[in-house]
């Protein structure tokens, strides 16, 4: 074989246009550093310590929807980055000329939009310990601390929820935990999983069909509550999903048995169903203990969805609304929504890896190591071959409150939900549009959908709490979600007098 000349790349010492050297290293002084020094970086960072905690510490004390219109933050900064590098002391001025105006703030006690996202001080730190570190733990050997920190929080974390033995690797079996960045991909690792698992049963028994006749009949099942990320995992799995008619916001397994047995004997190829244990429109729960069975009958992947409320089975009065858990096959919760744990932070487990590893698997010569096949390479588990070392913050989390204050979070957030509800029954004006459950309210005023449209728009509008609407079985309602760590009884007072002071003006004006 024949090969091309190889091209003079060396850019730095090329000739420039007068025929004279452009050497880079006789330009450079090799003792003028051109990165920030280590001093610089501890007062910058203490600077910065100091106005997390400040921020954090006076959050409700901001408007909690910014006021900006979509644009504003580009005529706030240059057009092209900066050619000579700019002092640090002006990067912090510019967080609140620049970034704060245009923030929605999470973290306070005024917000009570979608669902939490976590944040804590020790998370906070692990993640700047992870950045330091800024290690890429894609395989044992790219750094083994990543993948048995992960291995092992995985087991204390399933340990907490007392999942079944099946599902940790600390049993010896199959099973075993990963970090994933969010449960929407969860559920698409599962889908694929299943999707392979399925493919290989049907090759085996139809030996004379192609994979594609197999793919156009493999149907997956999820309630009509789900969230939306599981049609989209339908959509990226390149199969069918079909929705399940929910009775009073939970799916039964008599309807998902129907569904399954109506598509089997239309000749297609039932493969996978997702349970939600927590759905986002009003925190109902599908019943699992019913839905598993289906699946075991009928050779289905049953894939728990327990983004929001996964996290609150690590008390034992709540462990009910997982029974049936031990015929999933796979089980995820986010513990970036309400166990303290800064965003990303999705845990899921399996009870058989191998599907989704072989699924998955891809593994070049550069990837390769001799410690292969004793430990996961968890870019096998996932889509992104890169992950970050997101098992310190779960590390820090566990070790520096302990399951017993997680434990008392969850539940506060669940006592302040009730509190809500009750001050919203007490007006005669409102009624729930849905059972009260973990920290998330479910209400509307007794009227139209067109009026609590207007109630919601005003209550947005006077920018001291923040709320979203949902719709089921079309009737409009709002969602009043727990949301903060720094929640206290004074500001579910607060937010339910913000909710009463915009239905007293919608009655003055009408």
């Amino acid at each position: 074989m024949s090969h091309l000349p190889i091209k003079n790349t060396n850019l730095s010492k090329q000739a420039n246009g007068n025929g004279k050297a452009n050497n880079l290293e006789d330009k450079l002084d090799p003792k003028v550093s051109i990165d920030m020094e280590a001093p610089e970086f501890k007062d910058f960072a203490k600077t910065m310590v100091d106005f997390i905690a400040e921020y954090l510490e006076n959050i409700r004390e901001r408007r909690v929807l910014p006021e900006v219109k979509p644009g504003y933050l580009k005529p706030l900064i240059p057009d092209a980055a900066p050619e000579k590098p700019e002092n640090w002391q002006d990067v912090m001025q510019d967080i609140e000329r620049v970034i704060m105006p245009g923030v929605t703030h999470w973290h306070s006690p005024k917000f009570h939009a979608y669902f939490p996202t976590a944040n804590s001080y020790p998370a906070i730190v692990a993640d700047m310990l992870s950045g330091a570190i800024a290690c890429i733990g894609f395989s044992w050997i790219a750094s083994p601390a990543c993948t048995e920190l992960e291995l092992v929080m995985m087991d204390w974390l399933g340990k907490m929820l007392e999942l079944p033995a099946e599902f940790l690797a600390c049993s010896g079996g199959k099973g075993g935990g990963v970090i994933q960045g969010t449960a929407s991909e969860s559920t698409l690792v599962a889908l694929l999983g299943a999707k392979a698992k399925k493919v290989k049963e049907v090759k085996d028994l139809h030996p004379e069909w192609d994979e594609h006749t197999i793919l156009g009949k493999l149907v997956g099942y999820c309630s009509d509550q789900a969230h939306s990320s599981v049609e989209r995992a339908g959509l990226l799995g390149g199969v069918k999903l079909r929705s399940v008619k929910s009775e009073n916001h939970r799916m039964r397994g008599d309807a998902l048995e129907k569904a399954i047995e109506q598509d089997l004997a239309e000749g297609l190829i039932p493969f996978y169903a997702v349970v939600t244990l927590g759905t986002t429109n009003s925190c109902a729960f599908d019943f699992l203990d019913e839905c598993g069975p289906v699946g075991l009958k009928h050779n289905v992947w049953i894939h728990v969805d327990a983004a929001y409320a996964g996290s609150a089975f690590i008390c034992p009065e709540y462990r009910h609304l997982m029974k049936g858990i031990e015929a999933a096959d796979s089980f995820n919760f986010n513990p970036h929504k309400w166990m303290l744990v800064n965003f990303d932070c999705s845990a899921m487990w399996l009870k058989d890896p191998s599907w989704v590893v072989n699924a998955f698997s891809v593994d070049p010569l550069y990837l390769k190591h001799d410690s292969k096949g004793t430990l996961p390479d968890y870019r096998h588990w996932q889509i992104p071959l890169g992950r970050r070392f997101r098992a310190l913050k779960l590390w820090f989390v566990l070790r520096l409150y302990g399951v017993e204050n997680l434990q008392a979070h969850i539940r506060r957030h669940c006592n302040f939900a009730q509190q809500f509800a009750d001050l919203c029954v007490a007006d005669s004006r409102f009624e729930l549009a849905a059972e009260v459950n973990m920290g998330l309210v479910c209400f509307r005023l007794n009227g139209s959908n067109e009026q609590n449209e207007a109630l919601l728009k005003r209550i947005n509008g006077r920018g001291n709490i923040h709320m979203v609407p949902s719709k089921i079985n079309d009737v409009y309602f709002l969602r009043m979600a727990v949301c903060s760590r720094f929640t206290q009884t004074e500001d579910m007072e607060y937010s339910w007098k913000e909710v009463s002071a915009a239905a007293d003006e919608m009655e003055q004006e009408q």
